[in-house]
C-alpha cells in the first residue's frame, strides 16, 4: 500500500530516516563511495524538507519511500529508497509507477549514481532517457534520466 507521508511528524521522520540510512548504506558501496552526502542527512532535514513524501508499506513496516518535488509541469524524482530487507520484491517500481500515475507532469526527472544499476534499469525500463552525466565534488558519477509524457 502507497500513501503520503507526513514527514512533519518526528515519529514518521525517524522512521523515514531509517529506510533512507540502510538503503543509502548499501548505495554508497555500490558506487564505492567514501564520502556519500545522503548519509549524513540529519533528521531535521526531513522534518522541514518542502518535498513530498510518500511510503510503500508491506505488513505494515515501512518498506520504501519516494520523495518529490513537484511544479506545474515537471515533476522530480529527489529520492527512491527500499529498505534493503525489502529488496527485488517490485517496490520501487510500483513507486515510480504511482509517481508517473499521480502527477499530471510534460515532464519526469531523476538522478543516480552511474553506478546503481539496478536505479538505472528500474528507469529505462520506465522509459526515462539519459540526458546527462557528470562528477560531484565527493567523487561519485552521476547520471540523469528524464521521460517526456505527451
Amino acid at each position: 500500500m502507497i500513501e503520503k507521508l507526513h514527514h512533519k511528524e518526528t515519529t514518521i521522520s525517524d522512521k523515514m530516516r531509517q529506510v533512507f540510512q540502510a538503503s543509502y548504506s548499501v548505495e554508497a558501496k555500490l558506487l564505492n563511495a567514501i564520502d556519500f552526502p545522503p548519509l549524513k542527512r540529519p533528521i531535521e532535514s526531513y522534518i522541514e524538507s518542502k518535498t513530498t513524501f510518500f511510503g510503500f508499506f508491506k505488513n505494515k513496516k515501512l518498506a520504501g519511500i519516494i520523495e518529490i518535488s513537484h511544479h506545474n509541469t515537471t515533476t522530480h524524482v529527489n529520492s527512491l529508497v527500499v529498505h534493503p530487507l525489502f529488496f527485488r520484491q517490485g517496490i520501487a517500481s510500483q513507486l515510480m509507477e504511482f509517481i508517473l500515475k499521480t502527477f499530471e507532469s510534460n515532464r519526469f526527472t531523476v538522478e543516480t549514481g552511474l553506478m546503481n544499476m539496478p536505479a538505472t534499469k528500474l528507469y529505462k525500463k520506465l522509459d526515462f532517457k539519459e540526458v546527462a552525466q557528470w562528477d560531484t565534488d565527493h567523487g561519485v558519477r552521476k547520471i540523469k534520466f528524464e521521460r517526456i509524457q505527451d
